[in-house]
């Protein structure tokens, strides 16, 4: 790693060796998937990537209230973990939580509405963009606070394990979190108790503005601290919704057989910035295009078509996707703005505040 510093003290980062993808491995073109889970997948894909480019254009219009932090590029690891997940699974994420929030199957139409801060939302416009819930699909929340949603998550696999419902917990967070406290002591705790929880760091490498490894001891931050907790250093494709879908079966079913938690390290790349303020000049060039070629979506389409998928039916699913994004966005800008009479509910437990006086 070469790492320049210019005159001022701050790091050139762009100079910096980049940290370049791996090949693509083909032999899981081989992996046992039926098809039709397949096109599934590639279906959520193409609706997570296009409503996050629907989103960025809408803010650019000034629709979308307050900030917003797209998963344009990692599209595969929410993808492969919903479709492994079952109904009635519980689902957390940070603040980049648009793609998970939709991979459980919440509406397109009332996502897009919450973030452009309308009553048809599905948190009547009040949650906006980093605050995504949505319970009837296990979408149990996205959380601005750094790792606060992995000992939460602990909680709702905890309540499971004393319910004997066979739910399990599965838990999404980005690389930095990994240097968070509540990381080490949330794993702790799932370890000791054999939760059903699994935890997954989504590594896209870069700690917002800061590269992951400069400031970690380990190579692989989530994987390399597996075995402190007595746990599998389990590190996946995270641009491949085959690999991704393949081991999150795995560590799912391992969790609901009560046979406790497991990390998974998922390798990825974010194709804009941490947020919609930020460019990302930070990062080395030679970085993003390696990364751009190894973009999940138009990968999984050419390994559909080898496996024989005519070009016209993913055609259509694009386009149908498309459909669907517009009707969502429609449906989103027909909504009407939250009134005052709004301010005070949904607030507390019982959805007011007059318990308080």
């Amino acid at each position: 790693m070469t790492t320049q510093i210019r005159d001022e003290g701050l790091y050139d980062y762009a100079l910096r060796e980049p940290r370049l993808p791996e090949p693509e491995n083909r032999d899981n073109d081989r992996l046992d998937i039926p098809i039709d889970t397949r096109l599934e997948m590639y279906e959520t894909q193409q609706l997570l990537r296009q409503f996050e480019k629907r989103a960025y254009d809408l803010f650019m219009q000034n629709l979308v209230k307050g900030t917003s932090h797209l998963s344009l590029g990692q599209e595969a690891i929410a993808t492969g973990f919903a479709r492994a997940q079952r109904d009635g699974d519980y689902t957390f994420a940070t603040y980049r939580g648009h793609a998970h929030t939709l991979a459980r199957g919440a509406d397109p139409g009332a996502v897009l509405a919450e973030l452009l801060g309308r009553e048809n939302g599905i948190l009547k416009g009040k949650g906006g963009s980093m605050h995504l819930t949505s319970v009837e699909h296990g979408m149990m929340g996205s959380y601005a606070i750094i790792g606060a949603q992995l000992t939460i998550a602990n909680g709702a696999a905890w309540s499971a394990q004393m319910r004997g419902s066979g739910q399990v917990a599965v838990c999404f967070f980005g690389d930095g979190t990994t240097n968070i406290g509540a990381f080490h002591e949330a794993l702790n705790m799932a370890a000791i108790w054999r939760l059903p929880v699994v935890f997954v760091c989504e590594n896209n490498l870069w700690m917002e503005y800061t590269p992951i490894d400069l400031i970690t001891a380990v190579p692989n931050p989530a994987a390399d601290r597996a075995a402190a907790y007595g746990l599998e250093s389990i590190i996946v494709d995270g641009n491949d919704a085959d690999a991704v879908y393949e081991t999150a079966a795995r560590v799912i079913d391992r969790a609901r057989r009560g046979d406790g938690p497991s990390l998974v390290e998922a390798h990825t790349y974010r194709e804009q910035g941490h947020s919609r303020a930020d460019p990302a000049k930070y990062r080395p060039p030679s970085e993003v295009e390696a990364w751009k070629a190894r973009d999940p979506i138009p990968m999984y389409h050419e390994r559909l078509l080898r496996l024989g998928v005519p070009e016209g039916d993913l055609s259509a699913i694009q386009q149908d996707v498309a459909r669907r994004v517009d009707e969502a966005t429609e449906f989103a800008k027909s909504g009407a703005h939250p009134g005052e009479e709004h301010l005070m509910t949904d607030v507390w437990a019982d959805g007011g505040s007059a318990w308080r006086n």
